[in-house]
């Protein structure tokens, strides 16, 4: 039997950053994958998807320049732009393989699961390890209807070889918005059935306030307060059942329906009562240094793990987390705090630190400075007339708590509030790719009166 100082369930971000590091240090290393060498954020998630939404962004700008200076049509070439996007994601895995080749890392293709507490089986072999990471991903969570099986996954749409005329989404969340908008642009007729009273729950309800008249500009369909109840293959479309809590029942017809209503840890194929590895409600039971609490020798990391965001980041910063852990010296533990979140809708929308609600929790006395400035110059050069700011101002210390933004640029400039953070927590391993904005001290005069 083959034995490894660490085997590595899974092959993306999480994964690659806590490798690097072990290995760096002399370890030997397995890693094992049954879907292609890259991750989620590589090949199925981020990247792929900001591809994509450049093709959007530049009939987006075109759009709204027309009248000031630009003339003529353009249009989304649905295979080319795929096409476009498959110059970034095919080579990925080869050269992951070849990473890991070149490093001295043994790669297994195949669904891993485990033997018992020490053992991991791949492919009818065993292989023993010291210690175990769990860096398996997430995948769409169970739907629980009738017709389930004719949903298709954010994976099955970021492929799909010609754009559908008519797409239904379920749920209201990033997907959903990022989807829709990119589909619409598209051509495509495009519904969203979200069971919440409003689309993006996780961002501030005045920023999407602001951003939703630019999905009734595209001719997207948002109907809030419907559960989905089922979809029914017809001889040639397909049929999508909703529910409302006040109100008539919900029948939408469509060429593809979309699984937009959340992902979870993807953990069930990795049989973890033989490894001993406790799990509730789908979730891995975790210490506060992303390890076992039943088996010492598992650690979990990225959206397997299940503790941070679910961004890509995050899984950077657990993959870290867990090689320091693993490699000695003091305990760490992941410091999630002011990690920012992007909808890459177009514009975009963008958050980090506390909203309203959690600054209330706080028992902090703060102002709010909110509003939106489709007259400033940074958007007048644009024609865009989605832009805004909210940001939460602590009134004892002048720092900033929160910050909420949308309009061009966002995701970028939502990072500038990021830029300081307070000190270290003790034997904590705080974020490094984008300091937590939690506290931030803001140049920004006009953001702060």
């Amino acid at each position: 039997m083959d034995a490894y100082d660490l085997i590595v369930i899974g092959s993306g971000t999480a994964a690659q950053v806590a490798i690097a590091k072990v290995r760096a240090a002399g370890w030997s290393v397995a890693v094992i994958d049954h879907l292609p060498f890259g991750g989620t954020c590589a090949l199925r998630g981020c990247d792929p998807k900001k591809m994509l939404v450049s093709g959007e962004e530049a009939i987006d700008a075109a759009q709204r320049m027309r009248g000031h200076g630009v003339q003529g049509e353009l249009s989304i070439d649905w295979p080319e732009l795929m096409a476009f996007k498959r110059t970034f994601t095919d080579p990925i895995p080869a050269k992951q393989e070849d990473r890991y080749a070149d490093l001295g890392i043994d790669s297994f293709h195949g669904l891993a699961s485990f033997a018992d507490p020490e053992t991991i089986q791949v492919d009818g072999r065993r292989l023993m390890a010291r210690h175990i990471l769990i860096a398996t991903g997430a995948r769409a969570i169970p739907l629980g209807i009738p017709g389930a099986d004719l949903v298709s996954t954010s994976d099955d749409f970021l492929e799909l070889p010609s754009l559908p005329r008519r797409i239904v989404l379920i749920g209201g969340g990033y997907i959903a918005a990022e989807f829709s908008h990119l589909a619409a642009r598209a051509g495509s007729e495009v519904v969203i059935l979200q069971r919440g009273p409003r689309l993006l729950p996780h961002f501030d309800a005045d920023i999407v306030g602001w951003l939703t008249p630019r999905f009734r500009e595209l001719g997207i369909t948002v109907e809030t307060g419907v559960s989905v109840s089922a979809v029914e293959q017809n001889a040639d479309d397909l049929t999508v059942h909703g529910t409302r809590r006040d109100g008539p029942d919900v029948q939408v017809s469509a060429d593809l329906v979309v699984h937009a209503a959340g992902r979870g840890p993807d953990l069930e194929a990795l049989n973890l009562a033989a490894g001993g590895v406790a799990v509730k409600e789908g979730r891995l039971l975790l210490n506060g240094h992303l390890q076992s609490t039943s088996n010492p020798r598992v650690y979990a990391a990225g959206d397997a793990a299940g503790v941070g965001p679910p961004l890509t980041p995050v899984s950077s910063h657990d993959g870290k987390v867990v090689a320091a852990n693993l490699l000695g010296g003091p305990a760490r533990e992941p410091d999630y705090r002011g990690v920012p979140s992007v909808a890459f809708t177009v514009p975009p929308i963008a958050s980090v630190g506390m909203d309203e609600a959690a600054a209330h929790r706080s028992g902090r006395r703060f102002r709010v400075n909110a509003a939106s400035t489709p007259d400033w110059f940074s958007a007048r050069r644009l024609a865009e007339c989605i832009y805004g700011h909210k940001v939460l101002i602590d009134e004892d210390t002048d720092l900033i708590l929160g910050a909420h933004l949308v309009g061009p640029q966002a995701d970028e400039v939502i990072n500038i509030f990021g830029l300081a953070r307070p000190g270290r927590r003790r034997r904590t391993c705080s974020m490094s790719f984008s300091p937590t904005a939690v506290e931030t001290r803001t140049s920004f005069s006009a953001l702060r009166k």
